[in-house]
């Protein structure tokens, strides 16, 4: 692989140790993917910061970089963490848990990374433009910036998203490379699709068919496709299979701009005729039993989301707890505007955390209702737990009335 001087200085540790092992990281991973060279990166975004996902090894990991003197050198946002920063012990975590969560956070801090704890980095000024290199990790932040915004990016993980993040550099291969960002099956949908629920039910749907094709969609309506329904499509996408990159006609810059690349997709393609109905989404065994938690925000929610919520659920009396996550910024500005006021005691609007990466077992939660794809597919695989994927409004009114009836296919 063709180093640079300077790239060649951190791999020979004159950047100090830290450094070194980042860059051994980096020129490991383009040796196995057969990069010709190293591309610097405009921002990053780091996974694995839950202490449950990474425990004690990934803590170790985090405190050699730093105790070898490695510091980021670009703009570097932090994914969720275990629990909420604040909340965490009204919430129900364990001092133990928030204790160790804490060094976790402690040691991106000293790594010069912003403590930003979001999945929508691109909600709070790391939002790269098109044809930009950068190196996020996150399914489903990947597949936003990919697909929605342009930039390139491979699906890192996140020892690669952060050893980018103290090199400055990733390797060029991948969706990088034009070449690799051609769609490779048309998908056309022939029903209707037009709510946050439809669009996390084609999601689901299309990660299982498609694994980590890269799909171009035909059939979407373009006023449909919001910067909402268009993030819980490729978070969808991405839990249930691996689609960093999709397109769709008419709407997403690159399909815009390179009308020709859905003519790569060749001979397959599949037809969408119908959704998967609601008995998919939901157990008999859940029907008429108490709900535990109603959670939203599976991508973190924006703050118009969190209003548009919490406008149903206002002064009203909920009988299910209730959790709308979104990133810690969002909200300091909602409470500024005084929009957390008036609330049932059972409604939390949560930041820095998720319900997919939080130690839910340490919690109540043995029912949950949530209308995101990618919460109800991680819930799903999480032993002592039953989860329903519903409309929003049919979650809302869960919440309020504190059970799941039978409903038909709403």
């Amino acid at each position: 692989m063709n180093l640079t001087g300077l790239q060649e200085s951190m791999l020979q540790g004159e950047q100090g140790p830290g450094t070194r092992l980042a860059m051994k990281i980096i020129v490991t991973l383009g040796r196995i993917y057969h990069a010709e060279n190293l591309i610097p990166v405009s921002s990053c975004q780091v996974s694995g910061v839950s202490y449950k996902s990474i425990g004690k090894a990934g803590l170790d990991f985090l405190e050699e970089l730093r105790d070898g003197g490695a510091h980021a050198r670009v703009p570097t946002t932090l994914n969720p963490c275990g629990l909420d920063l604040e909340r965490w012990l009204s919430l129900g975590f364990s001092q133990s848990f928030y204790r160790d969560q804490a060094q976790v956070l402690q040691a991106y801090r000293e790594l010069d990374i912003s403590l930003t704890c979001s999945c929508t980095p691109y909600l709070l000024g790391n939002c790269p433009v098109q044809g930009s290199h950068i190196a996020w990790a996150e399914s489903s932040a990947v597949s936003y910036a990919n697909s929605v915004l342009g930039a390139r990016t491979n699906r890192e993980g996140g020892p690669a998203a952060l050893s980018a993040a103290l090199t400055g550099y990733t390797a060029n291969y991948g969706l990088h490379l034009d070449e690799n960002r051609k769609p490779t099956v048309k998908v056309h949908v022939e029903c209707e699709v037009a709510t946050y629920w439809d669009f996390a039910r084609l999601g689901l749907l299309l990660g299982r068919k498609l694994g980590n094709e890269i799909p171009v969609i035909t059939g979407l309506s373009p006023r449909k496709c919001t910067p909402s329904t268009l993030r819980q499509l490729g978070a969808s996408m991405a839990a249930s299979g691996a689609i960093a990159l999709y397109h769709v006609e008419d709407v997403t810059p690159e399909i815009t701009a390179f009308p020709n690349w859905a003519i790569h997709a060749g001979e397959k393609e599949i037809h969408v005729n119908s959704l998967p109905s609601r008995p998919e989404f939901v157990k008999d065994t859940m029907v008429g039993k108490p709900v535990d938690l109603v959670f939203f925000g599976c991508p973190h929610s924006s703050m118009e989301e969190v209003e548009s919520i919490l406008s149903f659920l206002k002064e009203q009396q909920v009988q299910a707890s209730v959790w709308i996550a979104t990133a810690s910024m969002l909200r300091a500005e909602m409470e500024k505007k005084g929009i957390l006021t008036g609330l049932d005691s059972k409604i939390q609007v949560i930041s820095d955390t998720c319900i997919v990466v939080c130690p839910i077992e340490e919690l109540s939660f043995k029912r949950v209702i949530t209308d995101s794809g990618k919460a109800f597919y991680y819930l799903s695989n999480k032993p002592g737990v039953d989860v329903a994927l519903l409309p929003r409004k049919k979650c809302m009114e869960i919440a309020i009335n504190g059970k799941l009836d039978e409903g038909g296919n709403t």
